[in-house]
């Protein structure tokens, strides 16, 4: 008997059907991915097996897990499964960890709420499952926002597998964490399934991740799974038009029309940089100061798409900041177009370097329109634009990144996460920068999106001669996209230079791991199963 088989799943909201007569089979000891596009299905099936369905929503079919129907059982008798029998890791452990409760508190709750243990035995089983992911040497007493991103992942993994669950549900797990972080948190996940027997759905848009981990395959569409089999022979295969479509814009790199001229004078440069942190204090006395920049220099030219790249720490934040000017800076300068730049200088100085962020729906105020939100720069910069000047610009510059000129009455919660994305796109444009940061500004989206978005980018580079720092953790992307490439590690600049001849030959040992951890469909398919696309 299979550990988990659903089958004929429906799940509607209102009129709007959301699953439609989804079947899957799951044994124990297997790993199956779920891959799809954004709105596929994916979450919804896995709020569907733990019986959190929206508010509203009609389910029909069945969801058998060890032999027992769940869709229908009272929310008490799901309690009980959650977090005992099923485990969830969602995918961002900032928003799913409580910020004012102890790690150590966190997950000893779900060995007193399922095993009855008493405080000191919960205790003793937070830090047994703490030290099973690998974080033996933090103690119980810390809180979610003095750890790491790639730390708190693994609080939020202990928290799911405290009472060893048999199914383990893993929805995008690694999207925000960098190459070598995502590399030991799959590790981690894979390890922790073997030894306890337990089954685990890996839901992710990233395909190299899922083919290094999957044993089987289900690519769903529209609320359906389109096509389901075994990893290697369905990679291989791609007999669905949507799957090749899928590994198509997995391995995407877009077009560049135009070529950076190496010569001309840099739009924006920093020399020297340094940047120190005052250490915590301790009692009456002050921990060493912290060096986060050590002597940075960097300079990018008109048209020019430079990547940073570097693990969670590096500096690759701290180093965006100074160069927006948004923190000082103990030593070096920052040049925008051959002009200092400080965090006193007036906002017309700073119209020519713009910013764009990863999560756009958390950069866009949801109570103004669209046109309020595109406009705001020129409120800032040009105020003596009359309301009609000023529309003209933002249906203008709407029109650059794809959108129609109506979308400028709608609200940002109208459109989906690769529309708000040119929004976000289209207000760094609106003020006709030199330069944009780009930070971890697709990482969120999924395959075909990240495509559309990349190739909008490439086109107004191309066309406006706008050029972009492209900071990420996504080594692929970077590969795929950039002119240059800066590896950061430590608050120092260790290698750069052409972004090709960089992966080609790496010189530095740290850029080596960081290429060698970023999961590669064709080279997983080869490595896995002997065979490539």
């Amino acid at each position: 008997m299979a550990l988990l088989e659903i089958e004929a799943l429906k799940v509607a909201i209102g009129d709007k059907p959301i699953l439609n007569g989804l079947s899957l089979s799951l044994d124990a000891g297997d790993v199956l991915g779920v891959v799809g596009e954004s709105g596929s299905g994916k979450s919804m099936t896995a709020l569907s097996i733990l019986g959190l369905p929206p508010t509203g929503a009609r389910i029909e079919g069945a969801i058998r897990f060890e032999g027992r129907d769940l869709v229908g059982l009272s929310d008490a008798a799901m309690s009980g499964l959650r977090g005992d029998r099923v485990g969830m890791v969602f995918q961002e452990p900032m928003t799913a960890l409580n910020p004012v409760m102890t790690i150590g508190e966190q997950v000893a709750e779900v060995a007193r709420l399922h095993r009855k243990a008493s405080r000191a035995q919960a205790r003793a089983a937070a830090r047994e499952s703490l030290d099973r992911v690998g974080l033996k040497d933090i103690p119980l007493s810390r809180y979610p926002h003095e750890l790491s991103g790639g730390q708190r992942q693994r609080v939020a993994i202990a928290i799911a597998v405290v009472c060893s669950p048999r199914l383990l549900i893993a929805d995008e797990p690694t999207t925000a964490l960098d190459v070598t972080t995502q590399a030991q948190i799959m590790d981690l996940l894979l390890r922790l399934v073997r030894e306890d027997g337990a089954a685990l759905i890996l839901i992710s848009h990233d395909l190299a991740l899922v083919a290094q981990a999957a044993d089987r395959l289900a690519v769903m569409k529209d609320g359906q799974i389109v096509e389901q089999g075994e990893t290697g022979a369905l990679l291989t295969a791609l007999s669905h038009p949507y799957t090749r479509a899928l590994v198509a814009h997995a391995e995407h790199a877009p077009t560049r029309v135009r070529k950076p001229d190496p010569a001309a004078p840099a739009v924006l440069e920093a020399r020297d940089l340094v940047r120190d942190f005052p250490g915590p204090r301790r009692g009456l006395r002050r921990a060493p100061t912290f060096r986060a920049l050590s002597n940075v220099s960097l300079a990018i030219r008109p048209g020019e798409i430079v990547g940073l790249v570097g693990e969670s720490g590096s500096g690759k934040s701290t180093l965006l900041r100074a160069l927006l000017a948004l923190d000082p800076v103990q030593g070096g300068q920052v040049l925008l177009a051959g002009e200092p730049l400080t965090p006193t200088s007036p906002p017309r100085r700073r119209r020519a370097i713009q910013i764009v962020f990863q999560d756009p729906q958390g950069s866009l105020d949801p109570r103004w329109t669209v046109d309020r939100l595109v406009a705001e720069p020129l409120r800032l910069l040009d105020a003596r634009l009359s309301a009609q000047a000023r529309r003209a610009r933002v249906e203008a510059v709407l029109a650059q990144v794809g959108l129609p000129s109506e979308a400028a009455d709608r609200y940002p919660h109208q459109f989906s996460g690769g529309q708000r994305q040119r929004i976000a796109i289209a207000r760094a444009l609106i003020v006709e920068p030199a330069v944009i940061a780009l930070d971890e500004a697709v990482s969120a989206l999924d395959v075909t999106v990240r495509a559309e978005v990349l190739d909008l980018l490439a086109k107004l580079s191309d066309e406006l001669g706008v050029a972009y720092l492209f900071v990420t953790h996504d080594m692929s992307l970077a590969r795929g996209l950039t002119d240059r490439v800066l590896v950061m590690q430590r608050g120092r600049i260790v290698e750069s230079g052409p972004t090709a001849e960089v992966f080609a030959a790496p010189k530095h040992p740290y850029t080596a791991e960081l290429i060698a951890a970023t999961p590669n469909l064709a080279g997983t398919l080869a490595a896995r199963f002997g065979d490539g696309i």
